[in-house]
């Protein structure tokens, strides 16, 4: 609806966005570290204890954490919690979190373009020490599963490895100028209840049709892996 002030039309009045219950929970996250006067370094309290205080599930605070670790305002790390980095500025962090919400759709579409094709060249290209190199990926992602991490660093090297052995220098260059976002959207994903086991046996089945030199099945199995690992939460709450 449409009124006057003073003679010229003003804007026409829209909705109020609702913030989502995740942003609600990075706000107090940003005054609890500024009202405590925490340094880089500092650890935040244990999960269970600050969901009490926030009156929140842990899964919604597990999920902040996500959205501050993707920001580089917090490292969570397994057996430490959440260890401060850099202490936030609360209006840039909430900013900063809509921001990586609206660009996930578009580097999910990046992904599937890029990594779809990389894999299918990885197969019919790779040599025997590339191959070496993405089952090395592969080990390493089991390890650090098993020792009760995410398997971020395995999950990287991975990707790389493939991006490596498709031998193609412009899609690789493409590569290294999403890679920020890319892992962005990794911590995101491998944040996710169950989703690293769910995700490296992706990988082995990507690094199964690349051994075959099966191009068309590794860009089939890449494909599927882009779709399930791009099924987070950030999405589903409502972009």
């Amino acid at each position: 609806m449409e009124w006057r002030v003073g003679g010229p039309v003003a804007e026409q009045l829209r909705p109020v966005a609702r913030p989502r219950l995740y942003e609600v929970i990075v706000e107090q996250l940003c005054a609890h570290i500024a009202d405590h006067e925490m340094t880089p370094g500092d650890r935040l309290p244990a999960e269970r204890e600050l969901a009490a205080q926030l009156g929140v599930s842990r899964a919604s605070l597990s999920q902040a954490l996500v959205a501050l670790e993707v920001q580089g305002v917090v490292s969570v790390r397994h057996g430490d919690g959440a260890v401060l980095v850099r202490r936030p500025i609360e209006e840039r962090a909430v900013k900063a979190l809509r921001e990586h919400a609206d660009r996930l759709p578009e580097v999910i579409e990046a992904r599937e373009a890029l990594e779809v094709k990389l894999a299918g060249l990885a197969a019919e290209r790779r040599t025997d020490a590339e191959m070496a190199a993405i089952d090395s990926a592969l080990a390493t992602m089991e390890a650090e599963i098993a020792a009760g991490d995410r398997g971020v660093v395995g999950d990287e090297q991975f990707h790389e490895a493939i991006t490596v052995a498709a031998h193609s220098s412009l899609l690789a260059k493409l590569m290294h100028e999403i890679s920020g976002l890319i892992r962005e959207t990794r911590i995101e994903s491998l944040s996710q209840a169950e989703r690293p086991r769910a995700s490296l046996e992706g990988h082995r089945r990507i690094a199964t049709a690349i051994r075959d030199q099966d191009s068309a099945g590794a860009s089939r199995a890449m494909a599927d892996h882009i779709r399930m690992v791009s099924d987070v939460a950030l999405l589903r709450e409502g972009g």
